[in-house]
């Protein structure tokens, strides 16, 4: 049966069509990656699904019971208190649970009578297996190690959530939703506000999950591994496609070139019997022939091939060359406050370099591209660009710094004033904004559309150094992976912060681990990288002891095939011992727990209700099997933790 169901639902706004009579069915368990252009409908089916909006026309049902959890890209408002009280708030039902149980106990403090004793002590303990259970699946101590995974402090976990900033407080939306283990989850971008380490952890996290899943990303990587299928938002409608993003590109294209062909074999075929009927329509004797080719091309239904979608096309233009050493840090020192962000830094980078920094929120990545672009200032040591090196540098916040008064053509020719408006269009057309797209005010525009303003501004204006902030915020899968295709060929020099690892690795030549008040250098890409610190034990975030470098950065498929044998063999002797040790004790709280069933089933036989000799061992006993339960239960759940951590390397 269907967690949730859509029929023939269309949502419009204004002139503009999103879904029209578009139908849908989520099974349980079922992992579907949602994909389309900014402005496609994406955001607006989830809010669907969700119960946020209602559609013009058509029916959303959802099987009884189900539950469905929504992370939005923006969190307005978050539960008051505490972080970790904010969190648990997501999940209802502990205060009844407790509201009751205090009920009862006083009633069985009051009774007198041994059959009403012995009726509250058993509506006692019932209540107490489902608080058990509750704490169990929603405690505290599930809450704290879902913010710890999501990279937060223990010395967060009591500050008011009031506190926190716009991308921690998305992060404390994300706890309490994966606290909460909905039936369905709703992911809209669930990664833009987290960083590489915990983005490890949360992919981790799902990879383990049984729930149902839609999910929006423009990291493919992180796609591929989570979905099963994809829902696409196409030209012609909604369309479903088995498997992951890949399958469904490959699938696509072949779909493409299908209907192509066809196509063609249909305009052959027309084309000939036209001919036939121009050719015989006056001869009575082909009468009969001519009008069955007739019939026959009125039925024919046309073979449709499908409209090609306008994409971002574009590609950086030439560069003027650099000196051999593009960017050079010398004792570079950087704190706010008391808190060290940089400690003497010393790095240089050489011409043609594309430099990823990675780390933890708060390490330093934004500072330190800040400080290269001037925006901060060092408080000791030297930042010395190379010889013929111009800079352009692309952030976020630099998209809230655009003027919202002005026009995206205005907004952009400001740059190159002596350039012809034609030069400025043409860039702009590269970035879909033609015709009298140009002339829309920067304060009406989305995200996405904003990301590309910056971006078209970048070409303009042609530098040799670009510094790049989470380049792929904002944009849709397909732009994010033009994006890639742009930066490949780019002639310059690259320094960029990105947490996407399709990106990076895409990109990436050297890293650039912060953390601690310096970095730890890696010539490579991510994976290469991520495969160092698994084999140092390290992970991502730590200091490794010691330094190699790699023998290549790149591994052909047979590689690679034996190095992920080699970290299977150890991952399974490194856990080997404590999943023993958790296998041990589920067994055993199958035995106490069927005992206790037995118990429960005995207690509830009117013959032994009604005997009260006989009834009162088997309540003591039901009652010191929850007590063995409960330790068995914390035993469990810290072996369980210790034994994901060390699967996680």
């Amino acid at each position: 049966m269907s967690l949730l169901t859509v029929d023939e639902v269309s949502v419009s706004f204004g002139k503009k069509v999103l879904l029209d009579a578009a139908s849908l069915a989520v099974q349980p368990g079922e992992r579907i990656g949602l994909v389309g252009p900014n402005g496609s409908g994406k955001t607006t089916l989830l809010r669907l699904l969700a119960g946020e909006r209602e559609a013009d026309s058509g029916d959303i049902a959802r099987a009884r019971g189900v539950r469905v959890g929504y992370l939005p890209q923006d969190i307005l408002e978050l539960p008051p208190g505490t972080l970790v009280e904010s969190v648990r708030a997501a999940v209802g039902g502990r205060d009844s649970l407790t509201t009751a149980l205090e009920g009862v106990e006083a009633d069985l403090a009051a009774a007198t009578d041994d059959d009403e004793r012995l009726e509250y002590s058993q509506h006692l303990a019932d209540l107490h297996v489902q608080l058990d259970d509750f704490e169990e699946r929603y405690g505290r101590h599930r809450a704290l190690a879902i913010l710890a995974g999501l990279g937060f402090l223990p010395s967060d976990y009591e500050r008011p959530v009031a506190e926190f900033s716009g991308g921690w407080k998305m992060r404390a939306a994300l706890a309490g939703l994966l606290l909460l283990s909905p039936d369905l989850l709703l992911l809209d971008e669930p990664t833009n506000h987290l960083d590489l380490p915990s983005l490890q952890w949360f992919d981790h996290f799902l990879s383990r999950s049984s729930q149902a899943l839609i999910l929006v990303s423009h990291d493919r990587d992180f796609l591929n591994r989570q979905i099963t299928r994809v829902v696409s938002f196409e030209t012609e409608g909604l369309r479903s496609y088995p498997g992951d993003y890949e399958h469904y590109r490959k699938q696509r294209a072949e779909e493409e070139i299908n209907l192509e062909l066809r196509a063609k074999r249909q305009a052959a075929e027309r084309a000939t019997m036209e001919r036939f009927i121009d050719r015989f329509r006056s001869k009575a004797s082909k009468a009969r022939q001519v009008q069955s080719r007739i019939k026959l091309m009125a039925k024919q239904e046309t073979v449709q091939i499908h409209e090609h979608r306008k994409t971002v096309r574009f590609r950086f233009p030439e560069v003027p060359r650099a000196g051999r050493d593009v960017l050079r840090l010398d004792g570079v020192q950087k704190r706010f406050g008391e808190r060290v962000v940089y400690r003497g830094l010393t790095r240089t980078i050489t011409r043609g370099e594309r430099v990823a920094i990675i780390g933890a929120n708060g390490a330093g990545k934004t500072t330190l591209l800040k400080l290269v672009a001037g925006e901060l200032t060092a408080e000791a040591g030297s930042i010395r660009f190379g010889e013929n090196v111009k800079v352009a540098y692309y952030a976020q916040h630099h998209t809230e710094k655009l003027d919202p008064e002005r026009t995206i053509l205005d907004q952009t020719w400001s740059l190159v004033p002596r350039e012809s408006q034609s030069f400025v269009r043409g860039v702009l057309g590269s970035f879909l904004f033609s015709g009298d797209d140009v002339e829309k005010r920067i304060g009406v525009l989305s995200g996405g559309e904003r990301a590309r303003v910056a971006l078209a501004r970048l070409l303009v204006e042609p530098a040799n150094l670009l510094l790049m902030d989470e380049p792929t915020n904002h944009l849709d899968l397909d732009s994010s992976e033009r994006l890639v295709e742009a930066l490949a060929d780019y002639g310059g020099t690259l320094l960029f912060v990105s947490h996407n690892r399709s990106f990076i690795n895409q990109l990436a030549t050297r890293v650039w681990d912060v953390g601690g008040g310096d970095l730890t250098e890696w010539a490579g890409n991510l994976d290469d990288y991520l495969y160092h610190l698994d084999q140092l034990g390290t992970p991502l975030g730590g200091v490794p002891t010691t330094r190699r470098e790699p023998t290549t950065t790149a591994e052909n498929d047979r590689t690679r095939r034996q190095r992920e044998a080699r970290e299977r063999e150890t991952r399974a002797v490194r856990t080997r011992p404590l999943r023993k040790e958790v296998d041990a004790l589920e067994v055993k709280v199958a035995e106490l727990e069927s005992e206790r069933k037995v118990l429960e089933t005995s207690l509830a036989d009117r013959a032994i209700f009604d005997d009260f000799a006989r009834a009162r061992p088997m309540l003591d006993r039901f009652q010191t099997l929850g007590e063995e339960l409960e330790k068995l239960y914390v035993r469990w759940a810290e072996r369980q933790e210790r034994l994901d951590e060390a699967e996680r390397g």
